[in-house]
């Protein structure tokens, strides 16, 4: 596997691993409020403010993708077909030794994306009952110290 940062001509592949991403972990999610978020997805993607950085494997097919703002992973998502494998702890580890301690907001109920944050040593931080677009999502606020104990644990896959 290897990381790299990604280019405009990715962006349909992001948006790709992302809707397949979602609707494989997101079951909590209504089929309206998914249709809702498509367009600000694709805007997310689009947009010039985030660094998009993407794990590719061995021969060069685009595993998944992290949005990273500053120290905040802002979304880590993996094509269903590549989860369990590393990318995700990859994408993680990539990010800390660019930026140190990192900040993610996960939803609460996606109880699987939790356990692979706090296995990464990510702690929860804070609770909001709504998500940034005031739907019922609560997110929790999670934050990675750059710190000795947390850089040695090892994270399961994602």
């Amino acid at each position: 596997m290897n990381t790299r940062r990604a280019v405009p001509a990715d962006r349909d592949v992001l948006f790709d691993i992302w809707l397949r991403s979602v609707r494989a972990t997101h079951d909590f999610v209504s089929m309206e409020d998914m249709q809702s978020f498509i367009p600000l997805v694709k805007d997310y993607l689009a947009s010039s403010e985030p660094e998009f950085w993407v794990v590719c494997s061995g021969d060069g097919a685009v595993m998944g993708f992290m949005g990273l703002s500053g120290s905040k992973m802002e979304a880590l998502f993996l094509a269903p077909e590549f989860q369990g494998r590393g990318a995700g702890r990859q994408l993680v580890q990539h990010a800390r030794n660019l930026r140190g301690e990192l900040t993610t907001d996960v939803n609460e109920q996606n109880h699987a994306a939790r356990r692979f944050y706090e296995g990464c040593g990510f702690v929860v931080d804070g609770r909001s009952e709504l998500d940034d677009t005031g739907r019922p999502y609560p997110l929790l606020h999670m934050r990675l110290r750059n710190d000795r104990r947390s850089h040695d644990q090892q994270p399961p896959d994602a």
